[in-house]
């Protein structure tokens, strides 16, 4: 499944989901159940949240999403999303990793949970960092093993398109648009560079964002 905040929703999120301060979430240490305080942890040079009952300090990182383009000659599988955000929309099969696995296992899981599609993953295709709300995507080429696809719990239809028939204006995330603009650029031309990307939060822009640092990684 692809990420969801349940706070402040905002719609030109490029992950998914609205934004919101996780630091303000938390209350109470998960090892001891004591109160939590923000602070600087000496030696650190950030916030945190600190148990002062058992001194365990909470850490907060950036989460990572992962999936893949799974492709059956000259088209790619989409899914029409049947949750929240964004549902009815299309995206690429994604979410977020689990524990005790591997990217390209998440990207592989997400595709057959959203699709019940068997893949083979065949690498890293691009990476997309938005800092604004702390997640980082990690997209994949894949290969299609069969037609034997159908709709998963979290997806509304599933279907193959072509680039003159991808549903352009009715795409998810930022995210899906830009890997599947680049994926299909990169089949003309005939080579899949790992590539890189940076999306950020912009209100002077139509869409609220842009992209920065498009390279080759």
């Amino acid at each position: 499944m692809l990420p969801f905040f349940p706070r402040r929703f905002i719609p030109i999120c490029a992950a998914g989901g609205g934004q919101y301060d996780a630091r303000m979430e938390a209350r109470f240490c998960t090892h001891c159940g004591g109160p939590l305080r923000l602070g600087v942890p000496e030696g650190d040079n950030r916030e945190r949240h600190i148990c002062d009952a058992c001194r365990v300090v909470h850490y907060q990182n950036p989460k990572i999403v992962t999936g893949c383009i799974p492709a059956w000659e000259d088209q790619v599988l989409l899914c029409r999303r049947a949750i929240e955000p964004r549902r009815g929309l299309w995206t690429v099969p994604a979410g977020f990793m689990e524990n005790g696995e591997t990217t390209y296992a998440g990207a592989a899981r997400e595709t057959l949970e959203e699709a019940n599609a068997r893949v083979e993953i065949q690498g890293l295709y691009l990476t997309v960092n938005l800092p604004h709300i702390d997640q980082v995507y990690m997209l994949f080429r894949a290969r299609l093993l069969d037609l034997d696809f159908s709709p998963g719990e979290e997806s509304l239809e599933v279907a193959l398109f072509r680039e003159s028939d991808l549903p352009w204006g009715r795409l998810a995330f930022a995210t899906v648009e830009l890997v599947l603009r680049r994926y299909f650029e990169d089949r003309r031309a005939g080579r899949f560079p790992v590539r890189m990307a940076d999306i950020v939060r912009d209100p002077d822009q139509p869409r609220g964002y842009r992209v920065v640092s498009f390279q080759d990684a």
